[in-house]
């Protein structure tokens, strides 16, 4: 990142070149492509103020533009890095938020301390059954329960009792 200061009407210290580049340095916290930074700082004479210009260039992205008057040049500063770090915030935001990533199609693997490991599948959808098939699978395995959904798309529970006998919810 070029980091340019300039001043206008007003000779620029070493310490205020020293906060400039230190409120600068805030903004890396982000992770945005900066390409370059100008910072230019100017006396108002009228009002005997100062204004504060950021122009900053990212990568992929239009140039932003911050312009910041006070009475104090170092709370001019202080405001316009504010506004940056509002900018840099959301643009940070935006591009890492699940609406701007690339959705990833492999299923991927979680694994959470002290359990076994957790596989996401897809569910596979069936045709559905009518219930003397439903129930016929039931008897085919050693399973509890079946759930399925019957011809009228709804979804179903057949289960065996402790009596021998089958229910159905």
């Amino acid at each position: 990142m070029n980091l340019s200061i300039a001043g206008k009407q007003l000779v620029l210290t070493d310490p205020i070149k020293n906060y400039i580049e230190e409120a600068v340095d805030t903004l890396n916290k982000y992770n945005l492509d900066t390409i370059s930074i100008r910072v230019i700082v100017s006396a108002d004479s009228g009002k005997k103020g100062f204004n504060v210009e950021f122009v900053i260039n990212l990568a992929k992205k239009e140039t932003i533009v911050i312009r910041q008057k006070d009475k104090d040049l170092y709370a001019a500063i202080d405001l316009a890095i504010e506004r940056a770090k509002k900018v840099f915030r959301r643009t940070h935001d935006k591009l890492t938020t699940q609406k701007g990533k690339a959705k990833d199609d492999e299923a991927e693997n979680v694994v959470i301390d002290g359990t076994d490991e957790i596989v996401p599948m897809e569910l596979e959808l069936y045709k559905p059954l009518e219930i003397e098939e439903a129930l016929q699978k039931l008897k085919d395995t050693s399973l509890q329960f079946y759930v399925f959904n019957d011809m009228d798309a709804k979804m179903r529970v057949i289960y065996k009792r402790t009596d021998g006998k089958f229910g159905l919810y």
